[in-house]
């Protein structure tokens, strides 16, 4: 098979053989420690092609350094297959009875449909073993053009649930193609820094991850965690899980879910766990009241799995926006000068967290050196019955790592995510535990996890260098993404024994300097983030 053409500026033209595995090295002028790092990297993930299709595919690997210790890698695999095809999900349900009933609907209204049963992966997730649900599809098009055309006419029939998707996506057989992005940072050799940033400045509002890098000054970067993107699930950029920025929690823990620690602005001792934050306010009266939550709108939490009696559940349950009627909220400078507007008591805490002032309304300034205390509801008439002015309001913050305290400092920096895809260098994925799974709508987790979609990952292989890792995905004949048992089997063979998933979909990206190295699946193009991990002289 004969490749030509351009990549990301770079004309290749390559014959593959049998073993159809290439690696081109572009390496800038190196100190001879240097040079042997760069083969040292090639050492460690150029030897094993992807597992992902048939073994015999085409893959094509092309390595550039970065910076002494950080190396980028492309990869290409595969090649788009004849015998994917554009296909039309009309309806996903949960029994067979219901798929059968779809259609045999479908059938007197003169179309032909399919049933297709739908699988969890048990081998390596958390799921009961059975059959996560029945896809009911009409179609087999060649042009994207006429499944739509169908999709319209079965909305105008009623339908309106009805998709068009893409076959290769679907997680079964294809021979591709994929793109995947690697950045390897070696922090023994690494002499800059390796952080989370959070865009804007601030929590509220997002940015480019290209802007990001520029503002930054990144060798390179690659988006954070998950986030808020509409104002009716909360504060718009205020990250759906935990965020710590020098030591500084930002945003409260999706409790239990696993995330990203950075203990050293080198990435060294950077490791993989499930996290849970806790905040605590004791007043002067010795009254203790937990907080619910950390620079976003009170009563809307994204992602769920945090404290009180937030409904409908308090474990997590990903891209769900849980309320709360009675909240307690800690607004610090991070969150800006103000406060989130709306109905409530404030109070306005000094450097020494006593009260200096008081408020009948929530959405006042922020002290540059204190933070307001902002209640809802039941917590509105404890901020009055306790928090008076001159009190002396004692807060408490403590992150658990797999249960135990996080040991905090100015370095220490926080990514959230989820869910784990490799522990100890095994396939583990925790779809239930960590929200991913929706009892009463099991076709979540199939468009999410199942299904092949754009993906961010993050591992550590067992010397401790730390692998960046994008998937393109949602763009047919460029790179059909991954599953999250694809992803996992991705780090794995790239020599993770740790890994855990990022944000992904449209907010996957990835910049060498200012320039976007993988291609985004919204079809505007780059989208705005709310945190970004960066790399920096």
């Amino acid at each position: 098979m004969k490749w030509k053409g351009s990549f990301f500026g770079a004309s290749f033209v390559t014959l593959f053989l049998a073993a159809p595995t290439f690696i081109g090295v572009a390496v800038a002028e190196l100190l001879p420690e240097e040079a042997e790092e760069s083969e040292q990297m090639l050492e460690t993930i150029g030897n094993k092609s992807l597992p992902l299709g048939q073994p015999n595919l085409p893959e094509l690997r092309t390595s550039t350094s970065v910076a002494f210790g950080v190396t980028h890698t492309v990869i290409v695999r595969g090649e788009r297959s004849n015998s994917n095809f554009y296909i039309v999900d009309v309806a996903f349900e949960a029994t067979l009875e219901a798929a059968q009933a779809v259609a045999k609907s479908l059938s007197a209204k003169g179309y032909q449909a399919r049933i297709k049963t739908i699988f969890k992966q048990v081998r390596n997730n958390d799921l009961k073993r059975g059959p996560l649900g029945y896809l009911v599809r009409i179609g087999y098009f060649s042009s994207e053009t006429k499944a739509i055309n169908l999709q319209e006419q079965l909305v105008a029939a009623g339908y309106a649930g009805s998709r068009v998707v893409y076959s290769g996506e679907d997680g079964g057989r294809t021979t591709g193609p994929w793109v995947v992005n690697v950045l390897e940072v070696n922090p023994d050799l690494f002499k800059g820094t390796l952080a989370p940033k959070l865009a804007t400045r601030f929590v509220p509002g997002t940015e480019l991850l290209t802007s990001i890098a520029a503002r930054t000054k990144a060798l390179a970067a690659v988006n954070g965690g998950y986030f808020v993107i509409g104002p009716t699930d909360g504060t718009p950029g205020d990250l759906a899980g935990i965020s710590m920025i020098n030591g500084v929690l930002v945003s409260e823990a999706v409790n239990g879910r696993t995330s990203l620690v950075l203990p050293y602005r080198s990435g060294r001792n950077a490791h993989i766990a499930a996290l849970t934050s806790q905040q605590t306010v004791t007043t002067t009266d010795g009254k203790i009241r937990k907080i619910d939550g950390l620079n976003r709108k009170p009563g809307l939490i994204r992602g769920c799995g945090g404290v009180g009696a937030d409904i409908p559940t308090q474990k997590p349950k990903h891209d769900f926006t849980c309320t709360d009627a009675s909240e307690l909220i800690q607004f610090t400078p991070a969150f800006g000068l103000r406060s989130e507007p709306g109905e409530g008591i404030e109070a306005v805490l000094n450097t020494s967290d006593r009260v200096i002032k008081l408020r009948n309304q929530c959405g006042g300034q922020i002290p540059s050196n204190g933070s307001v205390l902002c209640g809802t509801g039941n917590a509105a008439k404890w901020l009055q019955a306790h928090a008076q002015l001159g009190a002396k309001i004692d807060i408490k913050t403590r992150v658990l790592a797999n249960g135990q305290a996080l040991p905090i400092n100015q370095a220490l920096g926080v990514v959230n995510g989820g869910p784990r895809l490799l522990r100890n260098g095994a396939i583990e994925i925790a779809v239930a535990a960590e929200g991913f799974n929706w009892q009463e709508n099991p076709e979540f987790y199939y468009r999410f996890g199942v299904r092949r979609n754009p993906r961010t990952l993050v591992g550590i292989n067992a010397k401790g260098k730390l692998l960046f890792v994008t998937v393109d995905g949602r763009r047919p004949g460029w790179s059909v993404g991954a599953s999250f048992k694809e992803s996992a089997q991705i780090m794995r063979s790239l020599g993770a024994v740790d890994a855990v998933n990022l944000d992904g979909g449209g907010s996957t990206t990835m910049t060498i300097g200012e320039r976007l190295v993988n291609r985004p699946s919204d079809t505007t193009g780059e989208r705005p983030i709310g945190d970004a991990i960066v790399i920096q002289p």
